[in-house]
């Protein structure tokens, strides 16, 4: 119970304590987790980046949307989300504008190699790969600026195009191993016991490649199979081994003191004491000063396996020097960097166009001995200009072009014919030209706005083809007015019949303009004449009469009622009381002839009037008359006389003069007061107009035989006007464009006697003068001398003396024996310090750049030993004659001691004199390459400038060739040209032919036309005169007689002549026959053809020119009526048919009763009908049109626009052409077009522009050098122009200067001074040689100074090697480069570029050193022109189920690796599962079969359950398919023995059966006791030996091996 309260009070205080705490803490919690909630459920989302807005560059800015979202994804306030961490929603950017797309582009570089994808699932490389596997290969793509190749943001450059893809797909070929050949033969062994390797090699073919195998042992091992040597008595051979040079090191400093002291000189003898020369030797040196030291090596002996032995073993004489002199290196040493100079930036685009600066540093001390050599001495980089300054954003560059000029006819022309030269006034087809060049736009800062500076720049810089310079154009040509014919005189008429009262009368006649006039101030003819006339009239009645009614009866006289109508000048009816001033009989009298009057007939029309005008000669008349039809009775009235028969009146009495207006042509469009009858929308030939003028012209009244009369005898009504409106043709000012900017001087400095240099600047006119505007100015090219062109300043190099002989510090050399005396070689040294112009003292780096390279610091120098022969220096050459076969000498004599010594005396060892040959002056030329082309024009000389026009060049003619030269002196060097011929060139003349045209006569005169109504044919030609040659224009298309034919149609009038007729006769009765003289008779009257034409009105001509088939009748049938007989009129006309001829619709003709007959005897009929029938009475009319005719052109015209034409006739039904008045009468429609605009094809000759300047040379130097200079076509050839020649370049050879090169010599074999192996050097000499630069080129050595500076690679003129000792391991020299091969997939090249391997071997030579030698060498060069190789395995022929597999390569060479693994055949042949069936065995295929007689009973899974035997087997073969019986070969005895057995040894399952137990154990029971008894046989003595006959061999079935 206690326990329990013990328990209840701390837990109630827990209760009660606990709660508020509790309570706490959650609420701290939960605040805390709210928060952290609040950090982690809301978070800032942005949308994507918007387009770049603004103005152009990097004024642009773009937005994006931000917003604060809830985890769960909905959207919330801003103040949810902590706005420390907001991202920003503006940034700057790059605006691009279209301008831009000049400025930047992509940079895309190769692709790189392709690498292995991993496959989802798999790793990269797993599985069997069979010819290839999937990559990726990637490149880098880049948006840089085209000006100074900068990176900027790739959105500028996909602003314009899409980025290039920097990825793709591709295929990796499968691991391929290396490759090797076969293995070497090997080496020879040594002939003593000594122990000793022999050794073969390999090479690899092809490396390792996409992680194949790395390459096997390069080299195999085996020891020789020689006698071990007896103890002691081994064959060693010993050579002496020098080391490597070590480092160049400065004597200790008590060697200096030993320096000091004075050494004797054994080479005089004089006894003079000299000091060596080791004051270099200080502790403070100064920095340019050269310091000698020294360096050693060591000098072993080594026996043949590798043990070092004593020196003694190794002597040798002379002993290897173990110490030398050197020179102690120093690296080049600079200055410090300038500070970088102003960042240089001419145009640029925002931040993103930064500029350069540069910074320089001097050379201080230059490198000497082995030191580091000097760095670059100027470091460019690109900068930001920084600040805000604007630059002008850079430039692009257009073509522009002038106006056109205008067309000129001449152009099309052959220059040589000389006929067109005559003719002015050319027209039709021409050229016409305008100026192109390149301009120079500009962005205008902040409007971004395109400005264009016309200034003309360099060609060079306009991108894309030019604007075409030249074009085929037109020139319109005159064409004069063409008029009508006159048209008849008309009646007089008053000039105004409104106001008639007192005016004047005109008779007028016109014409009208068939063909305007083109280009001619004269314009058209008068086209109305007039004649003055008293009679006018307005109106006038038009009478017709009526019936005849007789006053009483049926015949007699009576009155005839007239009908009048009033009509005005035009033929129109109008009203009555316009003609009520003219009087106008109503009736008029007539009389019936009663049955015994005479009868008469009605008058004849008036004939045509015998004059047109009237003069004091001639007045016109004409004439009508009328017949006696029917005589009268007695009784009756008689008939009138003969006169009265006839009547005459004058006509045509006006007189023959005419009068008519004549103008003056119209003056030019001058300024006048504003015309207001102006339309608005009047247009001229589409220049701009600059407002409205008039033109005036004059005019005056003609009299047609007499000139200007006074201006009353023409009508008023027709005056032509003097004033009409025009428009005025603005003035155009001549447009130039601005100079050129100055062509550049040198930037370089040129030397003090440098020529002058001249610079110069063009302008263009742009369009030329007109209409009164200012002229072009007279100067278009100007030249200046350059001016303030830096001089090069002058530095030069000064050398000081030679310093002391300095040797090895005494106690180096007397370390060693045999060397105590001081001399030998050392080296010496001497200061060279660099000099103004002025002398003064200047930095190495002013020499190093202006003086050139610098002198050598250190030579080798040899201080002579007391043995040895002492010479004083060479004396200087002797003189030379100036014959070219002389010598010239120098001498030296001994001095001292030497001179007293027998072997200095030898001269063939010591040569006391030296002779050579004199230096010759004496050149030889001799002609090399080709002949140049014929050259006309700049030959060896080059053009001059301002040569322009492209027709100034002479094209053919006569010309030079030129053949370059090479020269040489007389030992065979080449020499400059210049020692041979001032030009470096042959010259020859040559011509080239020029080109002549087919040249053709003139056109001959037009034939008549070939019809004589209607339209025909008229021709005219031209024949041959020149053939063409040369490229000449071809001939047009000729016939055989060599002619070309023009036909063009033509139209003659088919009215021109006509038939006239007079009146009959009176009728001629045969008076014979009857004697009342009337009844039937004759009468006649004359025809004749006259001339209708205008100029021959009326004239008679011949009766040939008129239709002959149209003659009308000259005699008829006529009859005179007796009295008292019924007499009738003649026959009145035929009534027309209609349009359509119809068989069904009559014609109609009728006649009157004149007179009734007194005997009531009927009259002869009165009407006459009959059919219209087509082509008989009845024709149908229709317009007929020609063909179009050929292009026609005007005769001044050669090609351009012409006109083609096609001729209007009228055609009847039948056939015939007749008059077009006819078709006109019918209102027949009128086809419309009759001419038509055409073209002419102009044949133009090709254009070229005018010779370049011959290039630079293609060689500085040498053979081969090519000078090339060009033309090119203005304009291309067209129709039957000259072509183009096919050569728009020519080519020279250039002048054969010398080529001056550094060649390196041949290394030379491992020179060890000395030694026999170990480290040496191998060198190689640096000559200044001439040559010509050809494959074939000799070289000769020349002084040094005409190569001019040292290679850089100075320092690979020595290289370390070294020469293996007996036992040492080595590596073979290099093999020979692999054939070319490419990596292929499936027989298909994989790349271009192929590889090609070469390798080291190692040779170990000592067996002592087999272990520790290792390593091999490699190196793999691209190659190009491979080939693809396959790898295929090879067998060789199965020997007892063995064979031998290799790898070969396609081109038959034998290798190891390349060959799939997976794909190697095998080399044992085993079956598996193995053959332990009774009469199986193991076939060549390696698979179980059975023995001849047995047949294969296989299982499901293919293999060999058992063999059972083929029943019914005797000799014969068995029909089933057996393997073994081809292949097995069979004791034939024994199987004769077993084959009849039927006992089988096996059960079906392969299982011996247990009688076989049985008899196996009986046998060997069997054999136990014949050995034994065999064996007591033996032990008899001298028992008899026989041989045993020859047992058969036993053949068992056995299922294992074959060879048991």
């Amino acid at each position: 119970m206690l326990l329990q309260q013990n328990w209840v009070s701390p837990h109630w205080a827990w209760q009660s304590l606990g709660k508020s705490f509790l309570l706490f803490v959650f609420l701290m919690l939960q605040t805390a987790d709210l928060e952290a909630r609040r950090g982690h459920q809301f978070v800032w989302k942005t949308g994507h980046w918007g387009r770049c807005v603004g103005d152009c560059g990097t004024g642009g800015v773009r937005s994006r949307a931000v917003w604060c979202t809830h985890a769960e994804g909905w959207t919330t306030y801003h103040a949810n989300c902590h706005q420390k961490d907001k991202p920003e929603s503006q940034r700057r950017c790059f605006k691009v504008c279209d301008w831009h797309l000049e400025l930047f582009e992509w940079e895309v570089s190769g692709w790189d190699r392709c690498g292995l994808v991993p496959v989802a699932g798999s790793e990269v490389g797993a599985g069997a790969c069979v010819t290839a596997q999937h990559g990726l290969q990637h490149r880098s793509v880049r948006c840089l600026q085209k000006l100074n190749r900068t990176v900027v943001a790739n959105e500028i450059c996909e602003y314009f195009t899409p980025q290039p893809p920097a990825e793709q797909a591709c295929l990796v070929p499968c691991p391929r191993d290396c490759i090797v050949s076969e293995f070497s033969g090997w080496s020879e062994c040594g002939t003593g016991c000594t122990k000793s390797l022999q050794h073969r090699t390999r090479a690899v073919i092809a490396p390792p490649l996409y992680g194949g195998a790395p390459c096997p042992n390069l080299t195999e091992s085996r020891a020789c199979g020689a006698p071990a040597c007896p103890l002691g008595e081994e064959e060693h051979t010993y050579s002496l081994r020098v080391g490597s040079w070590g480092k160049c090191r400065l004597p200790h400093p008590k060697d200096v003191d030993l320096a000091g002291r004075t050494m004797q000189d054994f080479g005089w003898d004089s006894g003079e004491r000299r000091t060596s020369g080791l004051q270099g030797y200080k502790p403070h040196h100064r920095p340019g000063e050269v310091e000698i030291g020294y360096q050693t090596r060591q000098v072993r002996c080594v026996r043949s396996d590798g043990k070092n032995m004593a020196l003694s073993h190794c002597v040798q004489d002379p002993v290897p020097l173990t110490f030398k002199s050197c020179v102690i290196a120093k690296d080049c040493e600079t200055s410090e960097w300038s500070p970088w100079g102003a960042c240089l930036r001419t145009c640029g685009l925002g931040d993103l166009a930064p500029g350069f600066r540069s910074r320089r540093r001097a050379v201080r001390n230059v490198a000497v001995g082995a030191g580091k050599q000097c760095p670059e001495l100027e470091e460019r980089e690109a900068c930001s200009a920084g600040g805000k300054e604007l630059l002008q954003p850079c430039p692009r560059f257009a073509w522009r072009t002038s106006e056109w000029k205008t067309c000129q006819v001449s152009l099309l022309l052959d220059q040589q014919d000389a006929y067109h030269h005559k003719h002015v006034g050319l027209c039709g087809g021409g050229i016409q030209t305008r100026e192109v060049y390149c301009v120079q736009i500009t962005v205008e800062i902040g409007m971004h706005r395109l400005k264009e500076v016309t200034r003309p720049v360099d060609g060079k810089l306009c991108l894309g083809p030019a604007p075409s310079a030249s074009q085929l154009c037109n020139v319109p040509c005159r064409s004069e007015c063409v008029v009508s014919a006159w048209s008849a005189w008309g009646p007089c008429l008053h000039e105004n019949c409104q106001e008639h009262h007192g005016r004047r009368g005109f008779r007028m006649r016109q014409r009208q303009v068939v063909v305007d006039p083109v280009g001619t101030p004269a314009g058209c003819p008068h086209l109305i004449e007039s004649i003055p006339c008293e009679d006018r009239l307005c109106y006038e009645w038009i009478v017709s009469e009526g019936v005849c009614v007789t006053d009483h009866g049926k015949c007699g006289p009576g009155k005839r009622m007239l009908k009048a109508v009033c009509k005005n000048k035009k033929g129109e009816e109008v009203p009555h009381h316009f003609c009520s001033e003219l009087p106008h009989p109503e009736v008029v009298a007539c009389e019936i002839p009663c049955a015994t009057d005479c009868v008469i007939s009605e008058w004849s029309l008036w004939s045509p009037c015998s004059h047109s005008c009237s003069s004091k000669n001639a007045e016109g008349s004409q004439s009508r008359s009328r017949s006696i039809l029917a005589l009268p009775a007695e009784g009756g009235k008689a008939c009138p006389p003969d006169r009265a028969l006839q009547e005459h009146r004058a006509c045509n009495d006006h007189p023959c003069v005419h009068f008519f207006w004549e103008t003056s042509p119209w003056s030019s469009c001058s300024e006048a007061t504003p015309v207001t009858a102006l339309n608005a929308t009047m247009n001229w030939s589409g220049d701009a107009t600059c407002g409205v003028g008039v033109q005036t012209r004059k005019v005056f009244c003609m009299k047609s035989s007499s000139g200007q009369v006074t201006p009353k005898r023409c009508p008023e009504s027709i005056r032509p006007e003097t004033v009409r409106p025009c428009l005025l043709l603005c003035k155009k000012d001549c447009v130039v464009t601005p100079f050129s900017e100055w062509t550049r001087c040198p930037t370089a400095c040129q030397p003090v006697n440098a020529t002058a240099v001249k610079q110069s600047r063009y302008r263009i006119i742009v369009q030329d003068a007109a209409n009164g505007g200012q002229a072009c100015p007279d100067t278009l090219y100007e030249e200046r001398e350059c001016e303030d062109i830096p001089v090069c300043p002058v530095y030069r190099w000064k050398t000081h003396r030679w310093s002391h002989c300095v040797l090895v510090p005494d106690s180096v050399r007397q370390a060693v024996p045999g060397h105590s005396e001081a001399c030998g070689h050392g080296l010496q040294s001497r200061a060279v310090t660099c000099l103004s112009e002025y002398n003064d003292s200047a930095d190495v780096g002013d020499c190093m750049r202006w003086a050139g390279a610098m002198p050598s610091l250190v030579q080798e120098c040899l201080v002579p030993c007391k043995d040895d022969c002492t010479f004083t220096p060479w004396s200087k050459f002797t003189a030379c004659s100036f014959d070219c076969e002389s010598t010239r000498s120098r001498r030296r004599s001994l001095t001292g001691r030497s001179r007293k010594r027998d072997k200095c005396q030898n001269t063939e060892v010591y040569p006391q004199v030296e002779t050579e040959l004199c230096p010759c002056e004496v050149f030889t030329s001799q002609p090399h390459g080709n002949w140049s082309d014929c050259i006309i024009g700049g030959g060896t000389s080059e053009p001059q400038l301002g040569a322009r026009s492209p027709g100034d060049a002479k094209e053919c003619g006569e010309g030079v060739r030129l053949r370059a030269i090479a020269c040489y002196d007389k030992t065979g060097r080449l020499v400059e040209p210049s020692r041979c011929s001032s030009s470096g060139y042959i010259e020859e003349s040559c011509t080239v032919p020029c080109p002549f045209d087919c040249k053709l006569s003139d056109w001959s005169s037009w034939s008549p036309c070939s019809s004589s109504c209607g339209p025909g044919v008229k021709v005219r030609s031209k024949w041959l005169k020149e053939k063409p040659y040369n490229g000449g224009r071809p001939c047009p298309k000729l016939d055989l007689k060599n002619q070309v034919y023009e036909a063009v149609p033509c139209y003659t009038e088919c009215n021109q002549y006509s038939w006239v007729v007079e009146p009959w006769s009176p009728c001629k009765i045969n008076s014979e026959q009857n004697s009342l003289h009337c009844g039937e008779g004759i009468q006649t009257r004359r025809v004749r053809c006259v001339s209708t034409a205008e100029d021959h009105g009326g004239e008679t001509v011949p009766n040939a020119l008129c239709n002959q088939a149209e003659i009308p009748n000259i005699t008829q049938k006529c009859s005179l009526y007796c009295p008292s007989e019924c007499a009738v009129s003649d026959w009145g006309q035929w009534s027309k048919c209609p349009q359509v001829c119809d068989p069904n619709i009559m014609q109609i003709r009728t006649r009157q009763v004149l007179r009734s007959s007194v005997n009531a005897k009927l009259c002869p009929e009165d009407s006459q009908m009959k059919p219209c029938i087509l082509n008989q009475n009845c024709f149908q009319y229709q317009y007929n049109l020609t063909g179009w005719s050929r292009c026609q052109q005007v005769a001044n015209a050669t090609c351009g626009h012409g006109e083609r034409r096609r001729l209007l006739s009228c055609r009847r039904s039948d056939g015939a052409t007749v008059s077009m008045q006819l078709c006109q009468r019918l209102g027949l429609e009128k086809p419309v077009q009759t001419s038509s605009r055409c073209v002419v094809g102009c044949a133009v000759d090709c254009r070229l522009s005018a010779w370049s300047a011959w290039s630079q040379c293609s060689h500085t130097c040498g053979t081969g050098g090519q000078m090339v200079r060009g033309r090119s076509v203005v304009l291309r050839a067209a129709g039957e122009g000259r072509p183009c020649p096919e050569q728009l370049t020519q080519h020279r050879s250039c002048p054969v200067r010398p080529c001056y090169s550094w060649m390196l010599g041949p290394w030379s074999p491992c020179r060890l001074q000395g030694g026999q192996c170990g480290d040496g050097l191998q060198v190689r000499n640096l000559t200044c040689v001439v040559h010509d630069a050809s494959v074939s080129a000799t070289s000769k050595p020349v002084e040094n100074a005409l190569c001019g500076e040292l290679p850089s690679k100075e320092s690979v003129l020595q290289l370390p090697c070294s020469v293996p000792c007996p036992g040492d391991c080595h590596l073979t020299e290099w093999s020979e480069w692999s054939s070319c091969e490419l990596t292929c997939i499936n027989g298909r090249s994989f790349e271009t570029t192929g590889r090609q391997s070469r390798s080291r071997a190692f040779i170990v030579q000592s067996p002592e050193n087999q272990e520790s030698c290792s390593g091999q060498a490699m190196e793999t060069r691209p190659c190009s022109g491979g080939k693809c190789y396959d790898y295929l395995w090879k067998t060789s022929l199965w020997r007892d189920n063995v064979r031998t597999v290799w790898c070969q390569r396609s081109d038959g060479i034998n290798v190891t690796g390349g060959c799939a693994l997976r794909t190697k055949p095998a080399e044992v042949r085993l079956c598996s599962p193995p053959c332990r069936k009774p009469f199986s065995y193991c076939t060549q295929r390696g698979v179980c079969g059975c023995e001849r007689g047995y047949t294969e009973i296989m299982r499901s899974n293919g293999f060999l359950d058992y063999c059972m035997k083929v029943p019914g087997l005797e000799d014969k073969k068995a029909d089933v398919k057996t393997i073994a019986g081809k292949n097995k070969p069979v004791n034939s005895k024994m199987h004769d023995i077993f084959k009849g057995w039927s006992i089988q040894p096996f059960n079906p399952d392969g299982k011996l059966k247990m009688w076989v137990y049985g008899v196996s154990a009986g046998g060997f029971l069997i054999i136990v006791l014949l050995v034994f008894t065999s064996y007591l046989m033996c032990k008899k003595t001298k028992q008899h030996q026989s041989t045993p006959p020859q047992q058969k061999p036993l053949t068992l079935a056995y299922d294992g091996d074959i060879d048991m």
